[in-house]
């Protein structure tokens, strides 16, 4: 079956105004993340800042400034990600200190009861290997916990919640999608069908019950975890149930632009294309993303520039995979399009030129919870920090390990 690899997807590296516009803009975020990194010391950060500025995170039964958030993995990430980019060893030496804390976590299963593992162990553990440092052992584990919440009869993994949980029990959310990769790495490592075959039926159950018929998506769908019966779309993080949640959208499209890497022929990159042309419709002119395009009319609603920032590398994703199919007016179309949100990234919330320590300003984590609005976060600061080495380097993720 084809599988597509770093040897048929080649990255692009700009040319023109936006290729200087790029680099300047990447070595200003390796430097503010140094900024971040000596404030914080040793110390995690919090899911978002506070007034532009992240602190040590503060979780309970933990100390303060823990490994205890589904999005730590984002700041180790960042980490690596800045040495790759830098070559500045401070950035490795301090990822590096922080992996034994992941191990920790599994033999505490301290908040692991999510789909986040994903997020937490592959831009952290797997990423190590790219510098040198071996903790593939740990990555695994996480990957069998991952393993663990696939429910057979419904085919799906369950985001949240312990799996007898009767109000988590069958529940999916967008998000998920992005985690899939350490399923398919772990199968890989392992030569273990089975953990492929399961992110291949997450990924199409998603495709199936998670995008409506007008192209925008549902956050959360509803199994009925004995017969795998489809029940409903929700939301947790979104305007309204029936609203399209901004940065579930742009999970959507980077989640199924990258699954297409290992199921081609699912229709993946479709799915992504119909997701991404409806990010795109409901975006102002600027290029930041309200925080539900379903809210996007009214000005005065906050952006979530989380958002665009995931769906600059989403939209990046594509062009590369419908390049190598010799689509190239297409790949050209959405490369475009990536560049035409991180300019507006750039100009409106670029977080070196504000009070802070943080990359992008002005995202939400969630405005139903009143959390992190008009803040950085750290998924955010991550995002942004990628699509800016996609463009400016043809920078390979750490969504595609094993290339």
């Amino acid at each position: 079956m084809l599988t597509l690899t770093q040897s048929t997807i080649h990255a692009a590296v700009e040319s023109g105004p936006d290729a200087t516009l790029f680099e300047d803009a990447l070595q200003r975020a390796c430097a503010q993340l140094g900024r971040c990194l000596h404030d914080l010391g040793s110390q995690f950060p919090g899911d978002t800042s506070a007034a532009n500025h992240f602190q040590p995170s503060a979780w309970a039964d933990v100390p303060r400034g823990a490994n205890g958030s589904w999005s730590a993995g984002f700041w180790t990430g960042l980490l690596w990600m800045a040495h790759e980019l830098s070559g500045q060893a401070r950035f490795a030496d301090a990822a590096h200190t922080q992996l034994p804390s992941y191990a920790e976590r599994l033999d505490r299963h301290y908040v692991l009861d999510h789909h986040d593992l994903g997020f937490l162990y592959l831009p952290s553990c797997v990423a190590a290997t790219r510098s040198g440092v071996d903790a593939t052992a740990t990555a695994l584990r996480a990957a069998d916990l991952l393993m663990k919440r696939f429910l057979p009869r419904a085919g799906v993994i369950q985001a949240w919640g312990q799996l007898d949980d009767p109000a988590q029990r069958g529940r999916i959310i967008i998000d998920c999608l992005l985690n899939l990769p350490l399923l398919h790495w772990a199968s890989a490592a392992r030569g273990d069908e089975a953990m492929r075959d399961a992110a291949i039926s997450h990924a199409l159950r998603s495709q199936a019950y998670l995008v409506r018929s007008d192209d925008s998506s549902f956050h959360t769908f509803h199994f009925d975890p004995a017969s795998g019966a489809p029940r409903h779309g929700t939301t947790a993080q979104g305007a309204s149930h029936d609203s399209c949640w901004a940065r579930g959208q742009a999970w959507g499209v980077y989640g199924f632009a990258l699954n297409h890497r290992w199921a081609p022929e699912c229709g993946f990159l479709d799915t992504a294309e119909r997701l991404a042309r409806r990010f795109l419709v409901g975006l102002p002119e600027h290029g930041v993303a309200c925080w539900d395009l379903s809210l996007a009319a009214d000005p005065m609603q906050p952006w979530d520039s989380s958002a665009s920032a995931i769906a600059a590398c989403g939209l990046i994703e594509m062009a590369e995979s419908l390049q190598a199919e010799g689509q190239s007016e297409r790949a050209a179309f959405y490369r475009g399009e990536s560049r035409r949100l991180l300019r507006g990234l750039l100009q409106h919330c670029a977080g070196w030129r504000a009070d802070g320590n943080a990359l992008l300003l002005h995202g939400v984590y969630s405005m139903p919870d009143g959390l992190g609005i008009d803040e950085a976060s750290l998924w955010g600061d991550f995002f942004f920090l990628e699509a800016l080495a996609r463009h400016a380097r043809g920078w390979r993720p750490f969504w595609h390990p094993g290339d």
